[in-house]
């Protein structure tokens, strides 16, 4: 089904015309004049083709498709034009109508040149998407970091379900990139030269959320004095994010059901159903099976979300990232800030490894963002990270903070003593302490051999007498 907006002066003329094109299979919205037809380009959302007359009261078709041009550079427009008026049709498609029909004209020749008209929208956006304003992938993939292997595969699903119209439920810790994965889904996909529209769910209050998904019509309640177009239809033909989709209400939901069920929903205040064509892509950190069992999400929503179930790993389990992440947010800044940064200390670097990131990529995008700004050369130190456990003032070169005994030490004791209480801290997980004391998991684990560490959790590294 198309939306097309007929613009004709003549009641007869737009009713029969009308009828013709609802029994085509299409979705109509008429306008009796040229200022009516200018209001509903503005307030309607996106028509696939605008049919109007050429001659009519107020503002003539010259200025509908002048006007139609102007919201969307892509509108598909064809005049209808009387006798001796060719001319002005002519115009029209100067300005950019793609073709005319003279009255009077059969119904089957309309349909015939609607049909064509339609045919050339589908190619042209066909066109468009082939061509996303000729973008690379690494533009495409835009902010979206990850040499982990767990990142990777999230990558290499991107990719897979992109190409598809199927919803996807993105889930993670808050901070993990759900919206940069989002986003890439739609540069991936058949829709990227449509709008990426998203909506945070737990930002408004159920009613305010209600209007800005959907819509609604003047007077639709107190403080309402004029029509708003939602996020669905601003989404019509790309991607909507429906960021934080745990904390939507019951109610809501129910709606957003029967959008992806039956494409169509109406403003809040209205009568009239809309459709749309709309991929979603929803994103929680709550879990969902969860919130089922105890009534506050829905069951048949839920299956209709989770097509595709992506699970974004949260940044302490993927610590090969945290350094490719710290040097793209420094250059990132660098350049927003007007600051010369050639990258981290040795001591900072250290600090970023171990650190285990609690607030996922976010906080590590704060931090570094704090350390550009702070920072008094062109190396950020560790101080300048300042992360919780580390003393600001603290110099890497003042020797102090271990006693040494008078009577010596032996260094490999005390190694294996540093490296038993680093496995006791992260639980026996090799690659956390490894991440702690600022080594590869390969050397941690040439450790754990030569002094001859053994844990019942591990299996690999047991030592047989």
């Amino acid at each position: 089904m198309k939306r097309i907006l007929l613009a004709e002066d003549e009641p007869v003329l737009r009713e029969n015309v009308g009828t013709a094109l609802r029994e085509a299979g299409h979705e109509v919205v008429e306008a009796k004049d040229g200022i009516e037809a200018c209001q509903l380009l503005e307030t309607e959302g996106i028509f696939d083709l605008v049919l109007t007359d050429l001659r009519m009261p107020g503002k003539d078709g010259i200025e509908v498709v002048r006007h139609a041009r102007l919201i969307n550079e892509t509108s598909i427009v064809m005049v209808l034009t009387a006798h001796g008026t060719v001319d002005g049709a002519v115009e029209a498609m100067r300005l950019g109508a793609l073709d005319f029909l003279q009255k009077p004209y059969t119904l089957e020749a309309l349909e015939l040149k609607v049909r064509r008209a339609l045919e050339h929208g589908n190619m042209l956006r066909k066109f468009l998407t082939l061509k996303p304003q000729g973008e690379t992938e690494d533009e495409r993939l835009r902010g979206f970091i990850g040499e982990s292997s767990r990142m990777q595969e999230v990558l290499k699903t991107i990719r897979k379900v992109a190409p598809s119209n199927a919803t996807v439920l993105v889930l993670g810790e808050t901070g993990t990139g759900k919206e940069l994965v989002a986003e890439a889904i739609h540069r991936f996909s058949d829709r990227s030269a449509a709008n990426f529209v998203k909506t945070n769910c737990a930002a408004l209050h159920e009613n305010l959320l209600e209007s800005e998904l959907f819509g609604h019509e003047r007077g639709a309640f107190t403080g309402a004095d004029k029509q708003r177009i939602g996020r669905f239809e601003l989404a019509h033909g790309g991607t909507l994010l429906l960021d934080e989709i745990g904390n939507m209400s019951l109610s809501t939901q129910a709606k957003v059901l029967r959008v992806l069920q039956q494409k169509e929903f109406e403003r809040l205040g209205g009568s009239r159903s809309i459709k749309v064509d709309v991929r979603i892509v929803a994103a929680t950190n709550r879990n969902l099976e969860d919130a089922i069992a105890s009534g506050a999400f829905r069951e048949d929503l839920y299956y209709r979300l989770n097509v595709v179930r992506m699970i974004l790993p949260p940044l302490r389990d993927r610590g090969e990232d945290v350094l490719p992440l710290a040097r793209h947010f420094l250059e990132r800044f660098a350049r927003e800030l007007n600051k010369p940064m050639t990258g981290f200390t040795r001591t900072a670097l250290r600090a970023l490894r171990r650190h285990t990131w609690p607030g996922n990529v976010r906080e590590l995008e704060n931090t570094i963002e704090r350390a550009v700004l702070m920072a008094e050369s062109p190396d950020v130190d560790a101080r300048e990270l300042n992360l919780p456990g580390m003393e600001p003032s603290a110099s890497p070169t003042n020797g102090g903070g271990l006693a040494l005994p008078a009577e010596g030490i032996n260094l490999e004791d005390l190694e294996r003593d540093v490296v038993m209480q680093a496995l006791k801290m992260h639980d026996w997980v090799q690659k956390d302490a490894a991440r702690y004391l600022g080594i590869s998991p390969r050397v941690m684990n040439y450790k754990v051999q030569k002094y001859q560490i053994t844990n019942s959790r591990w299996t690999k590294n047991k030592i047989s007498a």
